[in-house]
């Protein structure tokens, strides 16, 4: 199955994106009266049929939607803080998206090697890994926002922060392993820290504020293979 991702469609004949009708038409050499998959993001997973094959503006008419199509019991937010290697965050992007994750906050800390991101190109690994794994929900992605900020979000669910300062664990309370405290189908918030980790003021203040501190074993993982971790963890838990 082909995935093509069009966030507006309409169920009128519909006329893809130039860069979507390029791929239909000119990669994949299929013409009028082939039938294509085609997602808007939200849940919809719509069987289309091709009515006018060109190469810039291909159309199509939705003839089949599929509501909810491999909806997930609960969402996960992944809050991370971008690596210094740009490339090692996008990784993260794509894997977690593969596995299953409602929204992305890319995350500022005191720590943090990399301070900006270039949205729109974050954005496009995650559309990528979405026709990819042949999703119908497209994650979220947030800007850049500071720790504290994410930290006194709004949230209804569980929180959690992976730290690694023992020092922590001494003065306040021992880290729990993930997968032994996720609740099957609840909304899930996990911040991951940058190569340094979080700074105990950081983590002093995410405890201040209803985040609970877990640990992913104890192998020491570099930020975005901690965070696929913590995904996968998640993912697998909710899946028993």
């Amino acid at each position: 199955m082909q995935l093509f991702y069009a966030p507006d469609i309409t169920l009128e004949p519909y006329t893809l994106s130039e860069e979507e009708s390029k791929h239909c038409i000119k990669v994949l050499r299929l013409h009028a009266g082939d039938t294509i998959h085609v997602t808007d993001g939200v849940g919809n997973l719509h069987t289309c049929r091709i009515i006018d094959d060109n190469a810039r503006r291909c159309t199509i008419a939705v003839e089949h939607t599929e509501a909810e199509f491999e909806r997930m019991p609960y969402a996960l937010t992944m809050a991370v803080a971008p690596t210094k290697n740009i490339e090692r965050f996008e990784w993260f992007l794509e894997k977690a998206t593969e596995v299953g994750v409602s929204r992305f906050i890319p995350v500022e800390c005191d720590h943090s090697e990399r301070r900006i991101i270039k949205y729109d190109r974050e954005l496009r690994v995650i559309t990528s890994a979405v026709k990819q794994s042949l999703k119908a929900y497209h994650p979220a992605l947030d800007e850049l926002t500071p720790l504290r900020r994410v930290v006194q979000m709004p949230f209804e669910g569980q929180k959690f922060i992976a730290h690694c300062d023992r020092t922590i664990d001494e003065a306040c309370r021992e880290r729990a392993y993930l997968p032994s405290i996720i609740k099957k189908n609840e909304n899930i918030l996990i911040l991951i820290g940058p190569e340094g980790d979080f700074s105990p003021e950081e983590i002093k203040f995410a405890l201040e504020n209803g985040f609970e501190p877990i640990t992913l074993g104890n192998q020491r993982l570099r930020t975005e293979t901690a965070a696929v971790v913590a995904t996968v963890m998640v993912a697998t838990e909710n899946s028993r």
